[in-house]
């Protein structure tokens, strides 16, 4: 297994410690200064929530980025968005995993992508209660980070779908749900099993790292897959998007011995239309 000194990955691109700091630092924060009583707020729907500390982590992150590259652009799930002169795009998910965290269920992160002239060059996902974080370089691998040791991980060789753990995740809206169901309905019989961990940073990290063969879902936003999609990619993962007005961007991911299947099998049941 090869290892390297955190501080020698961090080298490998001119973005990449800042990414790194901003991530572990709003991790760090959102672990220890969770309040007792959160306060919470509806978004789209009663069960899509956000917290006053998805708010406080993006505006720390946001805040440490433009210190240091104020000409850079903003993307951010909460609001902070800006456009920049630089060709660099910062791509911020502050809490994903919200309810998790809510609920205090360990399985939430901060995920922070950056985007080089509109292509993925570095993701960074941070998940405090699992003491691990992970990094993706374009062209340098995946990388599980604990404590100061960086260690190259790559996806599970998987051979056939139908011996597939796959992981995927619902919208809040009720039509959404029902139809990503019926999507659900059609595949399992032909995978070994379904994973639903409630957070998408979360899955891209365990299909990296091995502990999944495949992940999709329909209606994620940018911040939600754009380090994702790097660190995967660099784990050896195909992965496919498409987009549409009405259901927003769908998102595959698999081993490539088993991405073309898992893909035509999720076409053929709809996976891209619907609410």
């Amino acid at each position: 297994m090869e290892t390297m000194p955190l501080d020698v990955l961090l080298e490998k691109h001119e973005c990449l410690r800042l990414a790194w700091g901003v991530a572990d630092a709003a991790g760090a924060f959102l672990r220890d200064e969770r309040p007792g009583e959160l306060e919470v707020f509806s978004k789209s729907t009663p069960t899509d929530v956000v917290t006053a500390m998805d708010r406080a982590s993006e505006e720390m992150i946001v805040r440490r980025i433009l210190e240091t590259r104020p000409d850079d652009g903003i993307i951010g799930e909460e609001g902070s968005s800006r456009s920049g002169s630089s060709g660099v795009t910062w791509i911020i998910d502050p809490l994903d995993g919200t309810v998790n965290y809510l609920f205090g269920i360990p399985t939430w992160g901060v995920s922070v992508g950056v985007h080089v002239e509109g292509i993925g060059d570095v993701g960074v996902i941070a998940t405090p209660d699992l003491c691990e974080s992970y990094v993706g370089v374009r062209g340098h691998g995946a990388w599980r980070i604990r404590g100061d040791v960086a260690e190259r991980i790559s996806g599970r060789p998987t051979s056939s779908l139908d011996q597939a753990l796959v992981s995927t995740g619902f919208g809040y809206a009720p039509d959404r749900r029902l139809s990503q169901v019926s999507v659900l309905e059609g595949l399992i019989a032909h995978i070994r099993d379904i994973r639903r961990t409630g957070c998408a940073t979360i899955d891209f990290t365990w299909l990296a790292s091995g502990r999944i063969d495949a992940y999709y879902e329909r209606g994620i936003h940018p911040w939600d897959y754009a380090a994702g999609l790097v660190i995967v990619e660099e784990a050896g993962a195909r992965t496919w998007t498409t987009s549409s007005p009405d259901s927003g961007t769908t998102v595959v991911c698999a081993m490539p011995a088993i991405f073309d299947d898992l893909v035509a099998r999720l076409l053929a049941l709809g996976v891209e239309r619907g609410p």
